[in-house]
C-alpha cells in the first residue's frame, strides 16, 4: 500500500472543513482534485470514508476511527521535513550536556525550555558527573557542554568561561550525630571523624580540596548524591551542594557552623577547542552565560 500524502491532506481537511470545495480553497487545489484524491484514499484503503450528502460531508465510523492515525501520520511527515531541512542547514542530530549535581540553578530548567521551543526536534541527552569526569566527557567528544565547579587550572584543549551562577555548599553531617550536637564546629572536631569526599577529587585540582579536618579517615564516592546518601546513612560528614540537600536529604541532615562555610564556588561550562559547536549546542552555550 502507498499512501500519498496528497490523498492523507485531503482526507484531513475534508474532514475538518465537512466539505470537498472548503478543503479545496484551504489547500488551493480545486474541488475536482480533492474528491478524486479521497476517493483514492478510499479505494487503496478499502473503506468509505465519508457520507456524501447533498451540502456536507459526514465521517462514516470507518473514517473516524482511521482520521486520528491519518493525522499521526501527516505530523510525522512534518517532523521528518522539519528535521531534515534542519540538519540540511547545519543543525546537530543531537545535544548532549553534562553537569554537576553542584550546578542546581533553576534557570538550567528555564535554558531546556527554551531549547525545546527553539528546536522541537532535537535530540537532547543529558547526564551527571563531577569534576575530571566531566572534563574527560567533554575532551573525548561524548559530551558537547560540560557544568563544573570552576578548577583553576583546564586541559589546553578544552575552553572555558564563567556562568553567573554559584554553587552554594555546606557541610552536613545526619541528625544526632555528635557533631550535630555541637553549636560551633571546630576544625579540630571534624578531624575526630570520617571525611566523605568525591572520589575525582584525588586528582588535586578540585576547589574543595581543603576541606577542614580532611587529613584523618575518608571515604569517597563518585557523585554528591552518592555521598548525600552515605551522610544519611551516619558514615561520616561531607561538603555538599546545600540546594541538593534541600530537595533529597533536608528532613535527616544537620548543617554544620564552620568558621568560612558554607561558601560560594563560582561555576564554569567547557567546550572542546578541537570539535566545533553545532548551532543548538553553541546557542546553548550563549544562554547560559547570558542568564
Amino acid at each position: 500500500m502507498n499512501l500519498s500524502p496528497e490523498s492523507l491532506h485531503a482526507f484531513a481537511q475534508a474532514a475538518a472543513t465537512g466539505s470537498f470545495s472548503a478543503a479545496a480553497r484551504r489547500l488551493g487545489k480545486s474541488q475536482s482534485t480533492i474528491s478524486e484524491a479521497v476517493s483514492r484514499l478510499e479505494m487503496e484503503l478499502d473503506v468509505t470514508l465519508f457520507e456524501r450528502g447533498a451540502r456536507q460531508l459526514t465521517l462514516t465510523e470507518a473514517g473516524g476511527s482511521l482520521l486520528s492515525h491519518v493525522e499521526d501520520v501527516l505530523a510525522a511527515s512534518d517532523r521528518l521535513q522539519r528535521q531534515a531541512s534542519q540538519l540540511a542547514s547545519g543543525l546537530e542530530p543531537k545535544l548532549t550536556l553534562v553537569l554537576s549535581d553542584a550546578y542546581q540553578a533553576s534557570r538550567y530548567q528555564a535554558r531546556l525550555a527554551e531549547l525545546d521551543e527553539r528546536y522541537p526536534d532535537l535530540e537532547f541527552e543529558c547526564f551527571f558527573a563531577e569534576h575530571a569526569d566531566v572534563l574527560e566527557l567533554v575532551g573525548q567528544g561524548r559530551a558537547h557542554l560540560g557544568l563544573l565547579a570552576a578548577r583553576a587550572v583546564y586541559p589546553p584543549e578544552l575552553a572555558h568561561a564563567s556562568l553567573a551562577d554559584a554553587a552554594d555548599f555546606g557541610l552536613f553531617v545526619v541528625k544526632g550525630h555528635p557533631l550535630s550536637q555541637l553549636s560551633r564546629v571546630r576544625v579540630e572536631d571534624l578531624a575526630h571523624w570520617r571525611v566523605l569526599r568525591l572520589s575525582s577529587l584525588a586528582d588535586h585540582h578540585g576547589e574543595l580540596d581543603d576541606l577542614p579536618g580532611s587529613g584523618g579517615r575518608c571515604w569517597s564516592a563518585p557523585d554528591y548524591l552518592l555521598l548525600l546518601e552515605m551522610a544519611v546513612l551516619g558514615f561520616g560528614w561531607a561538603a555538599l551542594p546545600r540546594q541538593l540537600v534541600m530537595s533529597h536529604g533536608g528532613d535527616s541532615l544537620h548543617e554544620l557552623k564552620v568558621n568560612g562555610w558554607p561558601k560560594q564556588l563560582p561555576v564554569d561550562v567547557v567546550w572542546s577547542r578541537g570539535r566545533p559547536l553545532g548551532p543548538a549546542a553553541a546557542w546553548l552555550l550563549e544562554r547560559l552565560l547570558s542568564a
